[in-house]
């Protein structure tokens, strides 16, 4: 739905204002940070008399090609697809019964957007879960009932489950009540022990507000953690770094190419997530057409390019002991194997403070045709491990 107007301010706001997906909210919203410059757009495109809701025939998703998106993503290198099945205005991607004219089949596009990209995206062999939020701007069970009522929304979140089968569920929109109040704790025990993917799927921390949580939305902490440069040795919640690949979610048609992160900033993104025991989710923002667009697709094809030659560094693999950051890049490991990546292009020679090498020590260089000891130079020196001849760094191409 949002993708209709698709805008957002570039520079005149602070980051959270800057999300397209926001739109309707602050739109209505006259004491919101960005209210001003969301109606200006709206007025002035639209006009004033023009209703968000007025949205959802516009919205066509004419070019959505559910194949072709697949086909993308992994090529992309991508493990797992996560599809925004609701946001905040409670729109559905699927023909749920609590969102009767409020979802993709009853109008717009009049197809079930979700059910075709689980088809797809399991067809080449990846898995599929959805994002959903728990709360709605604008619903009378929301903003009228909720108290009386407990989640409202119950019903359809075990409907998306039971009729897709998601690998992971993801949640959002938790920051206004704890999780007692959401009875996540009864929709959790529903789903690990009678729903059909209790063995199997995996679910994120945003169930509730927690102890010491304002009301308003915070990041999670574990990815805190990881942003403050923490994440060591003995902390066990697997976390995941989640992302656009400009500064909105949602497709921005005010963005330009300076707003969109370069091959080589994503690819950092990816090396220094991964190697403290995280996962990378890269958002894509659609246009309203159904169209990933085309920088977009250039993006997660460099990243792909990337993973063909480094993706051994990056599959199956865990954060090493501790997080061994500077110039020399991160380390992390696989059993007895260690992987380290530089993110700048080496001189002469490379030493590397850990792991402590020895004279059975082998050194390989991804993307490189010759083993380190035979054609290059490699020696260990006590915790020191020290290699010449490094050879020319794969790169994305621009």
């Amino acid at each position: 739905m949002y993708s209709v107007p698709s805008f957002a301010p570039r520079t005149e706001v602070s980051t959270y204002a800057r999300y397209s997906e926001w739109y309707w909210k602050r739109l209505a919203t006259p004491d919101m940070e960005g209210h001003k410059e969301f109606k200006a757009f709206h007025d002035r495109i639209y006009g004033p008399e023009t209703r968000y809701q007025d949205f959802a025939p516009q919205w066509k998703a004419e070019m959505y090609d559910p194949a072709q998106w697949a086909d993308l993503f992994a090529r992309a290198g991508a493990r797992y697809v996560v599809l925004t099945s609701k946001h905040h205005d409670g729109f559905c991607l699927w023909p749920s019964r609590e969102s009767w004219n409020w979802n993709a089949v009853d109008v717009g596009p009049h197809r079930d957007v979700a059910g075709d990209l689980v088809k797809a995206v399991r067809a080449q062999g990846l898995k599929m879960g959805f994002y959903y939020s728990l709360y709605e701007w604008f619903n009378p069970l929301y903003t009228r009932t909720w108290p009386l009522r407990g989640h409202p929304h119950a019903p359809q979140m075990k409907d998306l489950v039971t009729r897709y089968e998601p690998d992971v569920v993801w949640t959002d929109g938790e920051w206004d009540h704890p999780s007692a109040t959401w009875k996540s704790e009864e929709f959790l025990a529903w789903l690990f022990n009678e729903s059909k993917v209790g063995a199997t799927v995996a679910v994120n921390d945003r169930w509730g507000r927690r102890p010491g949580q304002s009301t308003a939305a915070t990041t999670p902490p574990s990815t805190a953690r990881r942003r403050q440069g923490g994440l060591g040795r003995g902390d066990p919640a697997p976390w995941e770094e989640c992302r656009g690949i400009g500064h909105s979610f949602g497709y921005n048609r005010a963005e330009t190419v300076e707003d969109y992160a370069s091959p080589q900033k994503l690819v950092a993104l990816l090396v220094d997530t991964v190697s403290r025991g995280g996962n990378l989710l890269l958002d894509i923002g659609p246009a309203a057409d159904g169209r990933i667009p085309v920088i977009m697709e250039e993006r997660l094809l460099q990243l792909g390019e990337f993973l063909k030659t480094n993706g051994e560094a990056v599959y199956g693999t865990r954060k090493w002991r501790a997080h061994s950051g500077g110039r020399d890049g991160p380390l992390h490991g696989e059993g007895r194997r260690r992987l380290r990546r530089r993110p700048r292009r080496p001189g002469r020679s490379v030493t590397l403070k850990a792991p402590k090498a020895t004279g059975a020590t082998k050194v390989r260089l991804l993307g490189s045709p010759h083993p380190c000891g035979s054609r290059d130079r490699a020696r260990a020196s006590g915790s020191r491990f020290r290699r010449a001849g490094w050879g020319r760094t794969p790169t994305p191409s621009r």
